[in-house]
């Protein structure tokens, strides 16, 4: 079971962004993707996730073999996907508690409603652990929060809604080492053989912390080079001009 890409195309407008993508990763596994700005990191987490500004012009992308192209972005998440953004939106009026809640109830069999007494349970259980204030509850979503705590309401989310797959988009931008611990646990708590990751950063310093099974290197829209955790030690110490050359070569 997992989620598989094969030969992507996007355009925003008339520019291509992602040109032939082919990528793969199954339930059980942390996959990274690395690459230098411009190279359609972002691009291609928002397409899976279902953004409308991104035209898919050409091929497939599947989870569980279900067709994520046909579904709404509603349907993705309700299916089992979830998204953590690099800029996390604000959502004023609308407490996190009350956002978390109706995000479970809408995955809930028609008819059955959410206990509130297991809910709060859970969702104090899981705060706790991400050592998050409660009174985040009665906040609206992401609403004055810090660039730390709008990720760590990000792994909350995720946590809380327990998905098959997870795509995380710069997660460890604007974290201090702090913070950058604390949501790297959150997140390495919820590795299972039931869900797959797949974690997009510029910096080796996050794969210190969430360690990947598979890293690959995105240029030009495309996957050009992929291998084990070592391979970011390497663009680490290296940088990207050093496998460009390579795969050039």
């Amino acid at each position: 079971m997992s989620i598989e890409i094969s030969d992507l195309k996007v355009n925003i407008g008339d520019q291509p962004i992602i040109k032939g993508l082919n990528l793969t990763f199954p339930k059980g596994e942390v996959h990274a993707i690395m690459g230098p700005n411009g190279s359609g990191k972002s691009t291609l987490a928002k397409v899976i996730s279902g953004h409308e500004d991104y035209e898919v012009i050409g091929g497939k992308i599947t989870m569980d073999g279900v067709d994520l192209l046909e579904m709404e972005a509603d349907e993705r998440s309700r299916e089992g996907l979830f998204m953590a953004f690099q800029y996390p939106h604000e959502i004023p009026g609308v407490t996190n508690a009350n956002f978390i809640r109706a995000a479970l109830q809408a995955r809930l069999p028609k008819g059955e409603e959410l206990d509130a007494v297991a809910y709060y349970k859970q969702l104090y259980a899981e705060m706790d652990k991400l050592e998050m204030d409660r009174k985040f509850t009665g906040r609206a979503v992401n609403e004055g929060f810090s660039g730390g705590e709008k990720k760590r309401n990000e792994i909350l989310q995720m946590a809380m809604l327990k998905p098959s797959y997870a795509v995380l988009d710069e997660t460890d931008s604007g974290l201090d080492i702090d913070a950058l611990k604390v949501v790297s646990e959150g997140v390495n708590r919820m590795r299972s053989p039931e869900r797959g990751f797949l974690v997009i950063t510029h910096y080796q310093r996050l794969l210190d912390y969430i360690v990947p099974d598979v890293v690959h290197v995105m240029k030009g829209g495309k996957i050009i080079r992929s291998g084990d955790k070592s391979l970011a030690l390497e663009l680490e110490e290296r940088g990207y001009d050093w496998v460009l050359d390579e795969t050039a070569a």
